[in-house]
């Protein structure tokens, strides 16, 4: 007996046949996909590709398929912050995981391996600029998976119920949630990389402790991060959108992996002369990572 149908309010699928953010159809959608925040940054990783077989826009969200090798690979911009997060992901599982025909759930779960390629502020000293950090873990202080059931492993919840009792932060704020990384694919990407936990923020200012002209309510956040440790985890750094794309990926099924080059260290207050220069070398390590695996 067929499921009933996801109602087209909830599933909106455009005249073309397209899921309505993304604006792609299931068969434009590759196996393997680089997310990146910026749009303008998309044409910069396929720029590598040994062809580029479609272009896609609507609103933020720019997608290029192509492929690298024998491997065909998608590079979507999600734009910045976990409610973007929260619209991409769903919809690129959406792509593979929905008969768009029948409007019902695949028996079969197709999942994907995504990457995230992006930016951070570090919050080791020894992080310098322009070096590359892996997350082993997105912690959110967002609220997004709070809207999600999702379920945890021990070592997660013990990491968390720790980083909630150092930092107090759910006495002010939501309650911050924790996910891993996809371990197929973090084994492939060691060398050249810091390895540390990722706290995603709702903001880039006051979220992330910076004074323009309002003050903060938490002013000693920053510090209460850099001096968090349980075992051998410490956090390396954060930013906008790790926890969100870790714990969406991980309740959906889908092996995902944040790598971010640190454009800014906020013990030493240094900032990266050439930002873009580091994202690029980034992006090629990436591509070179995976189209070996």
């Amino acid at each position: 007996m067929m499921a009933n149908p996801i109602a087209e309010s909830e599933l909106i699928i455009n005249d073309r046949g397209a899921i309505y953010h993304l604006n792609l159809r299931p068969e434009e959608l590759a196996p393997t996909i680089i997310t990146v925040g910026d749009p303008d940054r998309v044409q910069e990783v396929s720029k590598h590709f040994d062809s580029v077989e479609l272009t896609r826009q609507h609103r933020e969200f720019v997608t290029h398929t192509g492929f690298l090798g024998n491997k065909r690979i998608s590079v979507v911009s999600t734009g910045i912050g976990p409610d973007n997060i929260d619209i991409v992901f769903n919809e690129l599982d959406a792509l593979v995981n929905i008969d768009f025909n029948t409007r019902t759930i695949k028996p079969s779960l197709t999942s994907l391996n995504i990457v995230r390629i992006g930016t951070c502020g570090a919050l080791q000293a020894e992080y310098g600029v322009d070096s590359m950090v892996v997350s082993s873990h997105g912690v959110g202080i967002d609220n997004l998976l709070n809207y999600y059931q999702h379920d945890n492993t021990e070592q997660e919840n013990e990491l968390l119920q720790q980083f909630i009792q150092h930092t107090r932060i759910d006495e002010h704020f939501s309650r911050p949630y924790i996910h891993s990384a996809g371990s197929s694919l973090r084994m492939h990407f060691v060398d050249g990389f810091h390895h540390g936990m990722t706290v995603t923020c709702p903001g880039f200012y006051g979220p992330q402790g910076r004074v323009l002209r309002l003050g903060l309510h938490y002013p000693n956040f920053i510090d209460l991060l850099t001096s968090f440790s349980y075992g051998s985890h410490k956090i390396a750094n954060f930013e906008m959108e790790t926890s969100a794309i870790y714990g969406l990926g991980s309740a959906l099924g889908h092996q995902c992996l944040s790598i971010s080059v640190v454009v800014a260290n906020r013990i030493s207050q240094t900032f990266s002369a050439d930002g873009k220069k580091a994202v690029e070398s980034a992006i090629k390590k990436v591509l070179n990572v995976l189209s070996g695996i």
